[in-house]
C-alpha cells in the first residue's frame, strides 16, 4: 500500500466512522433529551427516525452526486455538512429545533458513506482493495459499539449535548487530511456532469415514503391510512423512477449495474443477510435487558466480541478474497455466522452469557468477518470506477431498507411480548435467512480472474 492510499483510506474510514457512529450513539441519550427537551415517546422516535429517514431516501442521489462531481468534492460537503448540523443537533433549545437538524444531519450523513467507499474502490486493486475494504468494514462496524458506550460516557459524564458536539473534533482532523490529498483523477469528476433532477425527485420521494411507512408501522399499525398510503405512494414513485431511469439518457442510477452478476446477486445476499443481522443484534440487546435484567450499558458489551473479532480478521478475509475471489467466503461466511445463532437457542430465562451466549457470538463474529469484506469486493470489485459512488449507495440502501423492513416484521416473529420462545423463534428465522445468503451467493456469486492469481473455484 503506498502513501497515498493509506491516506485515502484513512480518510474514507474517518468519514465513514463519523456518520456510522452517530446512528448508533444517539440512542443511549434520549431519555435526557426527553427529560430536556420534553415531548415524550414520539420526540424520542423522531430524534432517531428524521435522521434515517432523510439519510435513506437521498443516499442514492449521494451516490450519484460523486460520481458526477468528484468524490472528494462530495465527501468535503458531507463532512462540512455534518459538522454545522451536529453542532445545531447539541444547541437545539426545542424537540422542534432537534428534529429538523437531525434531519439535515441525515442528508450530510448520506453524502458521507458512498463517496468515502467509492474513494477505496477506484483507488485500490485486487488484494490490496480486498484488505482496504475489509479494514473499512471493520472500523466502521466498531463504531456500532463505540456508538452506545461513548454515549452512556458523555452523557452521564458531561451532557447529551456533548453526543452531537464531539462529532466536530473528527470532521476537522478529516478536513485537515483531505488538504493533504493530492489531485487524483479517479477521484475527481467524471466528463457527465448532468444531474438527473426527475430522476433524484422520484427517488428521494419514493424512498422517504417507503421509509417513513416502514419506521412508522409500529406507531401507527399495518391498518392505518397513513402507513398503508405511505406504502403504496412509495411503491408507485420508486415504480415510477425505474421506468424513467430506463428511457433516460443519462439516469442517476445506471439500471445496466443490475446486469453485472456479481452487483445483483450481492445485492440480493445483502438483503437476506442485513435482515437476519438486525434482527438478531436488535433482539440480543433487548432480551438481556428486559428478561436478563442486564443494564444498558451491559447489555451493550455483550456483542464487543464481534467488533473486536471484525476489528482483527476482516482486513484478513478482505485481502484473501481479492487474491482468491470473494464465491466461496460469501457462501460459507454466512453459514458460520448462522451456526453460531443456532447455539444461542441454549439460551434461557436464567441467562448465564459465558456457557449460552458467548459461543456462539464467537462464532457468529469469525463467520461475518468472513462474509462483510467479501460481500463488499464481490458487489462492487466489477463495477466501472466511474459508477462506484452510485453502485455503493444501491448496496448501503438496500442493506438499510432490508434492516428497516425485518425490524418493522418483527412483531409478526416475536409476538405482542419478548419471551423465551419469541427469542429463540427470532434465533432461528436469523439462523434462516444467513444461511439463504450463503446458498445465493454459493450458487450465483463468480469470482473475477485476475492476471497471475490463484482463482478458488
Amino acid at each position: 500500500m503506498t502513501k497515498p492510499q493509506r491516506l485515502i483510506l484513512v480518510i474514507s474510514i474517518l468519514a465513514s466512522f463519523v456518520a456510522f457512529l452517530d446512528s448508533s450513539v444517539v440512542n443511549v441519550a434520549l431519555p435526557a433529551i426527553s427529560d430536556t427537551l420534553e415531548g415524550g415517546l414520539t420526540t424520542q422516535q423522531w430524534v432517531v427516525d428524521a435522521y434515517l429517514l432523510t439519510l435513506g431516501a437521498l443516499i442514492l442521489l449521494a451516490g450519484s452526486l460523486s460520481d458526477l462531481f468528484g468524490r472528494r468534492r462530495i465527501l468535503q460537503w458531507g463532512l462540512i455538512g455534518f459538522g454545522i448540523t451536529s453542532l445545531l443537533c447539541a444547541v437545539a433549545t426545542d424537540s422542534t429545533m432537534l428534529i429538523i437538524s437531525r434531519a439535515l444531519q441525515g442528508i450530510a450523513g448520506a453524502l458521507l458513506v458512498p463517496s468515502s467507499l467509492a474513494i477505496i474502490i477506484s483507488s485500490f486493486d485486487g488484494e490490496a482493495q480486498g484488505k482496504a475494504i475489509g479494514s473499512w468494514t471493520a472500523w466502521t462496524g466498531i463504531s456500532f459499539v463505540i456508538g452506545p458506550l461513548l454515549g452512556g460516557f458523555l452523557v452521564d459524564a458531561l451532557s447529551w449535548r456533548w453526543i452531537f458536539a464531539i462529532n466536530v473534533l473528527p470532521i476537522v482532523v478529516c478536513l485537515w487530511l483531505i488538504t493533504k490529498l493530492k489531485q487524483a483523477k479517479h477521484i475527481e469528476t467524471t466528463k457527465q456532469v448532468k444531474v438527473d433532477v426527475v430522476g433524484a425527485v422520484l427517488c428521494s420521494l419514493g424512498l422517504s415514503a417507503a421509509v417513513f411507512g416502514l419506521i412508522e408501522q409500529p406507531h401507527y399499525g399495518w391498518q392505518s391510512q397513513e402507513i398503508i398510503g405511505a406504502l403504496l405512494a412509495g411503491a408507485v414513485l420508486l415504480g415510477s423512477f425505474m421506468y424513467y431511469e430506463q428511457r433516460n439518457a443519462a439516469p442517476m442510477l445506471p439500471l445496466s449495474l443490475f446486469k453485472v452478476r456479481n452487483f445483483s446477486v450481492g445485492d440480493l445476499a445483502t438483503v437476506t443477510i442485513y435482515a437476519g443481522l438486525s434482527i438478531a443484534t436488535f433482539l440480543i440487546v433487548i432480551y438481556l435487558q428486559q428478561v436478563g435484567g442486564y443494564s444498558a450499558f451491559a447489555a451493550g458489551m455483550a456483542l464487543l466480541p464481534v467488533t473486536l473479532i471484525m476489528f482483527v480478521l476482516s482486513p484478513r478475509f478482505g485481502a484473501l478474497a481479492g487474491k482468491f475471489g470473494s464465491r466461496w467466503f460469501m457462501a460459507i461466511g454466512p453459514i458460520i455466522a448462522s451456526l453460531g445463532f443456532l447455539l444461542m437457542l441454549n439460551v434461557s430465562t436464567e441467562i448465564d452469557y459465558w456457557t449460552q451466549l458467548f459461543p456462539g457470538i464467537m462464532v457468529f463474529g469469525i463467520g461475518l468477518s468472513a462474509t462483510v469484506a467479501p460481500l463488499t469486493s464481490a458487489v462492487l470489485g466489477t463495477i466501472d470506477s466511474k459508477h462506484a459512488g452510485i453502485a455503493s449507495a444501491v448496496n448501503n440502501a438496500i442493506a438499510r431498507i432490508a434492516s428497516l423492513v425485518a425490524i418493522a416484521l418483527i412483531g409478526i416473529v416475536v409476538g405482542d411480548k419478548l419471551d423465551i420462545d419469541g427469542f429463540h423463534r427470532a434465533i432461528t428465522v436469523t439462523a434462516a435467512l444467513l444461511m439463504t445468503g450463503g446458498v445465493v451467493s454459493a450458487i450465483g456469486i463468480q469470482n473475477v480472474s485476475r492476471p497471475n492469481q490463484p482463482q478458488i473455484r
